[in-house]
């Protein structure tokens, strides 16, 4: 009676109220939402796609903001798919494209190699177990936002849907997404400075 169905239906009541925007691709998400996330964050800032290559083409100067980020106490983390891992070769044979996806990964290493030894930065590769979950769902966590893509068949990142969430409460679709690959973190191996370099 006090909520008619035409204002329920248009007003967000229930877990679905974390979610912020969706895009039908990646790349129909602004670059402008990335680069105001990242910005913005204070306390973490979580790469944890496969590869991640796309945001050092896509955001400018981001070397440099990733050094402040970490300056000023914000923790800044990578998890990366291992590029000569089993998952990697069969994810490389499902796509068949060009950039390949170890390049794609290396490119992140090459990017890496330039912050070793700023503190505040750390880099991982996932377990070789946990490869399939982690390359079927990127997570990116900016504080109390995430950028989520779970990759559809065949599709590269760019291709595949995005939502963004909002924090808003514990135990919601946030939380679950944060600690999928809070675990997939806590699984994984760190990468040496030796290793930035692409191995």
């Amino acid at each position: 009676m006090i909520w008619p169905n035409t204002v329920r239906a248009n007003v967000k009541t229930g877990h679905d109220r974390e979610v912020f925007a969706v895009y039908p691709y990646r790349s129909a998400c602004p670059r402008s939402v990335w680069a105001q996330l990242i910005a913005e964050a204070r306390s973490d800032v979580f790469f944890a796609g496969y590869t991640n290559y796309f945001v050092w083409l896509e955001q400018p100067a981001l070397l440099q903001t990733l050094r402040r980020k970490a300056g000023s106490g914000c923790r800044v983390r990578f998890l990366l798919g291992d590029p000569v891992s089993d998952t990697t070769r069969q994810r490389e044979q499902i796509e068949d494209v060009t950039l390949t996806v170890s390049t794609r990964i290396r490119v992140t290493l090459e990017n890496l190699a330039k912050l070793s030894g700023t503190e505040g930065i750390e880099a991982r590769f996932s377990a070789p177990d946990d490869g399939p979950n982690h390359v079927g769902l990127s997570v990116f966590r900016f504080d109390e936002h995430a950028l989520v893509t779970p990759h559809l068949a065949r599709t590269v990142g760019h291709d595949s849907p995005l939502m963004h969430l909002r924090r808003s409460g514990e135990n919601g679709m946030f939380d679950r997404f944060a600690e999928h690959v809070e675990e997939l973190w806590s699984r994984g191996s760190n990468i040496r400075t030796g290793e930035f370099d692409g191995r």
